[in-house]
């Protein structure tokens, strides 16, 4: 057998933000890459430097050092300079299937313009690793894997192993096992250099399984070695037992692959925190700044882009780089401290400053193509309303929308006429404004313009509006009726189609299901309970007091009855601490009032709830909880592309401070949307807009807890219960923003269904839960400074249309987009199941393309668990 062969990795590890912001990181990165590019072109022997395989950082470096643009391809081209195949390093599971695959489509094309994108997956930092991550790499021709965080030796007792996704795709993975900062202090010394070596290769040579260690040399923030050859070829003098040399990731997996056999395989999401900290429980952190995030990429994602595509297709500019623009602002903030909110204060409000750039951008864009596709339709009425469906199928239900109405008696209808169902929630007089923004643009043109305007909220139900798409309905002055308004009552009980809920004297709902009169009691219970933690952990105080709405006193209770919705308002108040002290010493000495109001639609299977609490007291956890009565051993939620099966409990608990864990190995787990509680008879789900946090409770772990927010004082603390010793960040960093004081909304919604959970399509009614219809509307008295003046444009569409793209029946549609290199329309499909197979129509074989958009030659006739499939569709 030959030496031990050490590749010496050349790093830096640039968080963009942390307990520093991101205009400071950028001032040290400008200087840090020029010294590093000044370093590889004066140093042939300095073969490598890798930097941190984001992308970004060097777009970040050119806006400063435009002029240096030549010497970094120069680089990159000779795989020198080591960038790609991300944007930013992002989370991989509080953050959507969307925003991961394109960060590295963006990331991967910027690195591959500059000369070289790196084939590896390097994820030096991220707090755990997505189950379906190696089908994604994959896709983007990426076969090889170097992380730190996720793997315990309970399962792995060297470093290198085959990763398995929950699809089956299997890559190369190698661990960092001491972390990406291991060989970042090389004493010069050579007395201190031979011990050190000793010591440092040793402890990496006792886990690896072939000859070739990896040895990086870098940390947080590191300049650039400049000596580093130097000190290899005082390596090899001093230590003649090994050979050391530099080298990148990629001349590292070259070598490595030559010596790989019967590796051990491991499956699924990595999220074991034993040797390094996960931060579970982050998912919950910044609640205010994680429901934004969703917010925006549900929008962006499942209705922006589906519209731009149809707006496309109808002969408008698709937006490429405004899209580029926004999805960028969400990689910044999708980075694993950013998007953890494990920063100051100062760094959480230039988070919160992108999501509302990012917000702003995507509204507005929507409305622009919108608006672009709705003055260009046949005009009936004074008021008309375009409403577009973002889904791949005809789509009906109940939606809501805002508009601008007139006093008058009207109805509302469909292009044939129809009578529509509707009720007016609420109103607001803005007469004096609105017209007095009008501009005649054509003062020859006569225009209805009304004595009296109100913006309204409205509910409508809608049928068949077309895939992909768009219809059009309107307010009609000429039928007159009077307005529909929802009627209040005190009743404190509300019913559709599918359930009846009653408030029970304990404060929780009463749920029956209509279809099976099977009765679900004990729901809807608010639990309140300090939190310990920090920024990184939820941990529970040492003297915790809990408080439920059970012991609430309830406040008001109201019922608006309509056509299209029933709802019921509940309003109590919790008595509560204020701080960590009151609850240690069990005092409630604070109100919190929590208002929820529970809706049901018409014909709609999902109980909506909109949850807005005043929040005035410290460092506590709000959740709510539902019980089904439903024993099990296992959730199931949705991944990256699929759904996964997690122990209620980690057997792991047991034995986690005997083995001295860095963190409790608790089951607070992530979910994309909805998490779900089954047997092969019947189940209970929650679907979340907001945080994407969950944990199954009880006594028989039949109770799924949604956590709504947490608040705590500090960054960093230490000795938290579940996470002994250090302080995860910074302990003198004060965090008082994270104490969330002031008004806080969640929503989310419950379903029941009475069948297998495959059967139950959980995963198309979380799509269309997060998919909203949006309406546009073109009315000639709003023309002016309101909206933006335009001109009259020719009415030359239909009222009616559809993109006519064809659908993948049972599987879900995650993206549709215009391609990035051509003028076809890219639409993926991924397999939401457990167990069942979904045929591939006829009409989408040879149409198949990979995540980064290139041609694939494989052809699938089935779509199988957690598999992900996009095609191309050319115009």
């Amino acid at each position: 057998m030959g030496k031990m062969k050490v590749h010496v990795i050349p790093h830096s590890h640039w968080d963009r933000e942390w307990y520093f912001t991101s205009s400071r990181s950028t001032m040290y990165l400008v200087k840090h890459i020029k010294e590093v590019i000044e370093t590889l072109e004066q140093q042939d022997e300095y073969h490598f430097y890798l930097m941190d395989a984001q992308s970004s950082l060097v777009e970040d470096y050119l806006r400063y050092c435009p002029e240096d643009r030549d010497r970094l391809v120069a680089l990159i081209s000779e795989k020198r300079f080591i960038t790609g195949p991300w944007y930013t390093q992002t989370d991989q599971l509080v953050i959507s299937q969307e925003s991961i695959v394109r960060n590295l489509l963006y990331g991967t094309r910027i690195a591959s313009d500059l000369g070289h994108s790196m084939a590896v997956g390097y994820v030096p930092d991220a707090f755990g690793q997505g189950g379906n991550m190696p089908q994604i790499y994959k896709e983007f021709g990426i076969s090889k894997f170097l992380f730190w965080r996720g793997v315990a030796d309970n399962r792995l007792k060297q470093t290198e192993f085959i990763w398995q996704g929950n699809d089956g795709t299997q890559m190369l993975a190698e661990q960092i096992p001491f972390g990406y900062y291991y060989g970042a202090n090389i004493p010069e010394n050579d007395m201190e250099l031979s011990a050190y070596l000793e010591a440092q290769i040793g402890a990496l040579e006792e886990k690896a399984s072939t000859r070739n260690i990896y040895f990086p040399n870098g940390l947080d923030q590191a300049p650039v070695r400049k000596n580093l050859p130097e000190l290899v070829a005082k390596f090899n003098q001093l230590d003649t037992s090994r050979e050391y040399q530099l080298a990148s990731p990629e001349t590292f997996f070259a070598e490595l692959e030559k010596e790989v056999a019967d590796l051990p395989v491991i499956s699924g999401e990595l999220t074991e925190g034993k040797h390094s900290r996960l931060h579970k429980s982050i998912f919950s952190t910044r609640a205010d700044l994680k429901q934004a995030n969703n917010e925006i990429e549900n929008i962006l994602s499942n209705v922006l882009e589906p519209i731009l595509s149809v707006s496309y297709s109808l002969g408008n500019r698709y937006p490429h780089h405004e899209v580029a623009e926004i999805w960028k602002l969400m990689f910044e903030n999708a980075a694993h401290d950013s998007i953890g909110g494990c920063n100051s204060d100062t760094t959480n409000r230039d988070v919160a400053h992108r999501y509302k750039l990012a917000r702003d951008l995507t509204n507005s864009l929507l409305d622009l193509n919108m608006r672009l596709i709705s003055e260009k339709i046949t005009q009936k009425h004074p008021f008309q309303f375009t409403i577009f469906n973002p889904l791949p199928y005809a789509n009906s239900g109940v939606i809501r929308m805002s508009a601008y109405i007139p006093e008058a008696d009207f109805t509302l209808e469909d292009t044939a006429g129809n009578a529509l169902d509707y009720t007016i929630l609420e109103k607001t007089d803005l007469t004096e404004y609105v017209l007095n923004q009008h501009i005649y643009l054509n003062p020859s043109k006569a225009i209805y313009m009304p004595e009296k305007v109100f913006l309204a909220e409205i509910l409508v139900g809608v049928k068949d509006i077309p895939a992909l798409g768009y219809d059009t309905i309107y307010l009609n002055l000429e039928r007159k009726e009077a307005p529909h308004y929802s009627k209040e009552t005190s009743e404190t009980s509300i019913e559709n189609e599918y359930y009846q809920i009653n408030l029970a004297e304990n404060n929780t709902l009463t749920i029956l299901d209509k279809t099976t009169n099977r009765v679900y009691k004990d729901q809807m219970i608010f639990e309140e309970n300090g939190d310990d933690g920090d920024s990184y952990n939820y941990s529970p105080p040492r003297n915790d007091f809990r408080v439920t709405s059970k012991e609430a006193l309830l406040e008001k209770v109201k019922a608006d009855i309509s056509d299209v919705e029933e709802a019921i308002t509940i309003s109590f108040k919790l008595q509560v601490p204020y701080n960590l002290i009151e609850r240690a010493a069990g005092k409630s000495t604070r109100e919190m009032l929590i208002q929820t109001r529970i809706s049901l639609r018409k014909e709609d299977e999902l109980i909506r709830f909109d949850v807005k609490v005043d929040n005035q007291v410290l460092s506590h956890r709000l959740c709510v909880t539902f019980a089904t009565e439903i024993a099990s051993r296992f959730s199931t939620a949705d991944q990256l592309f699929g759904v996964v099966q997690r122990p209620v409990r980690l057997p792991e608990m047991d034995v986690w401070e005997e083995e001295g864990w860095q963190e409790a190995p608790i089951s607070m787990e992530p979910m994309q949307s909805f998490v779900s509680l089954h047997d092969e008879e019947h189940g209970v789900a929650v679907i979340t807009e907001g945080v994407r946090e969950y944990e199954i409770i009880g006594a028989n772990y039949d109770t799924i807890r949604l956590t709504l927010f947490r608040t705590f004082s500090h960054m960093g603390k230490t000795d938290l219960l579940y996470r002994p010793g250090r302080a995860s960040g910074e302990s003198i960093v004060e965090t008082p923003d994270a104490q969330l004081l002031g008004e806080i909304r969640a929503t989310f919604a419950v379903t029941l269904f009475e069948t297998t959970f495959d059967e139950a399509h959980i995963a198309r009614k979380a799509k269309e839960y997060l998919s909203p219809m949006p309406v546009y509307q073109f009315s000639d008295f709003l023309n002016g400074r309101l909206i933006y003046v335009y001109r009259d444009e020719e009415k030359n569409l239909a009222t009616k249309y559809s993109l006519e793209l064809p659908n993948m029946d049972n599987a879900i549609m995650s993206a549709v987009k215009k391609a990035e290199d051509s003028n076809g329309i890219v639409i993926r499909f991924f397999n939401p199941y457990l167990y069942n197979e979904i045929d591939i129509p006829a009409i989408f074989q040879g149409k198949e393309i990979h995540l980064d958009e290139k041609k694939s030659t494989e052809q699938r006739t089935t779509l199988k668990h957690a598999k992900v499939q996009s095609y191309l569709f050319e115009k």
